[in-house]
């Protein structure tokens, strides 16, 4: 590995030059990233504290709130504390360690939000049934069936990444590692890996949109 990678660190070129637009984007970005904290600890907080933790839609929830913080925290700090330097520079370490929680915290969100949809589908479309149907063991199973998705859907795209050389360039256009500004400075002829990246990416979309998108048409026609 070393001997293709010659590049120990990558210049990002973030959002703007002009100091008082990063300056602004610092300000506003930081809010949004205090707020988002605030809300989702007060979700969990209330959870854990109300006896409706042991209902399936809040304990999803708690899961959901505590990934969302996750998800946001591996790029947002790195990106608000950048916008007040003037070289914005990450390592190659952490350039890889984002790109892989980015994708394997994001899929759990969109997992758990999937779940959610099928246990309003058991709700309202087997509400005899509702208890048996969403039991702890099975809300546990489906919790885990979301973190093994996250991982089967982010360890192919980071060993994609990771085998990546990077000899020259190491400017990213952008103001985070991802994945495809990534391919853009590798020193290899990329196309192979972006196909596979899009195919990947574009499956999960698919089948994830099918799946949300059938369980509430039940729902509404029930």
């Amino acid at each position: 590995m070393e001997s293709q990678r010659n590049v120990s660190d990558f210049i990002l070129l973030g959002l703007s030059y002009d100091y008082y637009t990063q300056i602004f984007c610092f300000m506003l970005f930081l809010f949004c990233y205090v707020a988002l904290l605030v809300g989702n600890l007060l979700i969990l907080i209330s959870i854990r504290c109300s006896p409706l933790f042991h209902q399936p839609m809040y304990y999803f929830l708690s899961h959901l709130s505590y990934m969302d913080i996750c998800y946001t925290s591996s790029i947002t700090p790195k990106f608000i504390a950048d916008l007040l330097v003037e070289r914005k520079t990450i390592s190659y370490g952490n350039c890889m360690f984002q790109v892989f929680a980015m994708h394997f915290f994001g899929m759990i969100e969109v997992l758990i939000l999937t779940v959610m949809a099928f246990d309003r589908y058991a709700a309202i479309c087997k509400p005899l049934h509702y208890m048996l149907v969403m039991s702890r063991t099975r809300c546990n199973l489906l919790v885990l069936a979301a973190w093994a998705g996250g991982a089967v859907h982010s360890f192919p795209q980071f060993f994609l990444v990771i085998r990546l050389p990077f000899c020259g360039p190491n400017e990213i256009d952008h103001y985070f590692c991802d994945i495809f500004p990534l391919l853009k400075v590798a020193c290899t002829d990329t196309y192979v890996t972006g196909v596979l990246l899009v195919a990947s990416s574009g499956m999960v979309t698919l089948v994830t949109f099918v799946v949300l998108f059938s369980s509430y048409v039940i729902i509404l026609f029930t």
